[in-house]
């Protein structure tokens, strides 16, 4: 691949045991409970299914995906959901999975959205985290790495819809862009 990078901030390895923990916390808590695995599109597409293999439990899943007003900015918190649920959450135990949680206002909308469903529970899987940046408090049960202001692509994150596919986390400089 021809990406320039500052560094690697998570390799392949460094992932997959930080999501096989993860599996293991979650299996664990949640263990005889309906549970349903809700994946924010784009962004979480290989934590999500690494993650859903981790996790030693009959789950169910869907996918929900959220975009920006035209106009709007993400700090503005106007946001709007483009793919809906497909399954009813009501008197289900809800886990949305994230791939990174900045200001924390795309998914607190999310949540409060999703509790209007009136679900046993929603509670949020981050693959990273940046309290520096937050605004709101969102319930973040489990997280795999706090980051920190630094712009990441790979294992689903993107730049211009691109870099998606690269199989670790890199940092880049937003100018060589």
């Amino acid at each position: 691949m021809d990406l320039n990078y500052k560094r690697v901030a998570f390799t392949e390895e460094i992932l997959k045991n930080r999501i096989s923990e993860l599996g293991a916390e979650i299996s664990r808590d949640y263990a005889g409970k309906d549970l349903v695995l809700v994946s924010v599109l784009k962004g979480t597409l290989y934590f999500f299914a690494d993650l859903t293999r981790a996790i030693d439990l009959p789950i169910r899943l869907d996918f929900i995906s959220i975009g920006v007003y035209p106009n709007a900015t993400n700090r503005t918190g106007a946001v709007r959901i483009t793919k809906d649920l497909d399954i009813d959450i009501s008197g289900k135990h809800v886990l949305v999975i994230e791939d990174i949680i900045r200001t924390g206002l795309t998914t607190g909308y999310l949540v409060q959205n999703l509790e209007s469903r009136m679900p046993s529970s929603v509670k949020v899987c981050s693959l990273l985290v940046n309290p520096e940046q937050q605004l709101i408090n969102v319930p973040i049960a489990y997280y795999g790495f706090r980051v920190p202001n630094a712009w990441l692509i790979g294992y689903g994150m993107d730049v211009n819809e691109k870099w998606r596919n690269v199989p670790y986390i890199v940092e880049v400089d937003k100018a060589d862009l």
